[in-house]
């Protein structure tokens, strides 16, 4: 008797373009150096050109593929123009984002628009802009926005922010619903407090450590290496049937 034993689907991305915005360090770097690894050819997007040029040489110097494309994503019509003038994405990683944590009187007119502006103005408009390509193109891609536990809940000194992730979750949804058709998925993925260069000095302060430790589960912060996984999952073939969806990566944080 012969068993037919079901295929194991591949993490592979060879001959795949991704595109990840705020790619010149944290999360971006991160996911730029995993889709690279997994064989894709990487595009780090950022204002910060000398940033993203060494981070994508770091990349060729494993002999892997990444360029760099230096762009402000808040700029609409510009990104529209730069993507337009290059082949298109097959994985988008909507990473670039921003907070400015306060309590609620303290939060200006200005904080809400800059958080706002970013997280959710720019971030609709870049998968809007990758994904209309691909089935101009009538290509599958992957779209994978990066929101954050406070998509989910809700949390002191981030009222602003925890508004412009739960909007990042409600386009995911509605965009997976529409883009569905055409065989380009959408999903989000919500990592919890990560120790990066960048958060390192908030956690100096005991008290807020502390309010964070209570809250993960595991009682220590996340690494960046633990996004890798599910970046490359959500790219790749490997999540084939997953689109609407939210990937939470919070060490238990939601769980309660």
């Amino acid at each position: 008797m012969t068993i037919d034993l079901t295929k194991t689907a591949s993490f592979r991305l060879d001959g795949r373009r991704a595109l990840v915005t705020g790619g010149g360090r944290g999360i971006g770097l991160t996911a730029a150096s995993a889709l690279a690894d997994a064989g894709a050819h990487v595009t780090l997007v950022a204002r910060t050109a000398k940033e993203i040029d060494e981070a994508a040489g770091a990349i060729r110097a494993r002999g892997q593929f990444a360029d760099a494309l230096a762009l402000d994503v808040t700029d609409v019509p510009a990104v529209r123009q730069a993507l337009a003038a290059r082949p298109p994405y097959q994985v988008l990683v909507n990473n670039a984002g921003m907070n400015r944590p306060k309590m609620l009187p303290d939060v200006t007119i200005e904080d809400f628009d800059a958080i706002m502006n970013l997280n959710v103005r720019a971030a609709f408009f870049m998968a809007q802009t990758v994904a209309l390509r691909l089935v101009a193109e009538k290509l599958p891609g992957s779209i994978i926005n990066i929101s954050s536990q406070m998509g989910h809940v809700g949390a002191a000194r981030r009222t602003v922010y925890c508004a412009s992730k739960h909007a990042m979750e409600g386009f995911t949804k509605a965009m997976a619903v529409e883009l569905a058709p055409h065989n380009v998925r959408v999903n989000s993925i919500g990592p919890t407090f990560l120790e990066t260069p960048m958060t390192r000095p908030f956690f100096e302060n005991k008290a807020f450590r502390d309010e964070v430790l209570g809250k993960i589960k595991f009682g220590r912060l996340g690494q960046l290496e633990e996004m890798t996984g599910a970046i490359v999952f959500l790219a790749s073939d490997a999540s084939s049937l997953m689109t609407g969806s939210a990937l939470v990566l919070d060490g238990g944080w939601t769980a309660e």
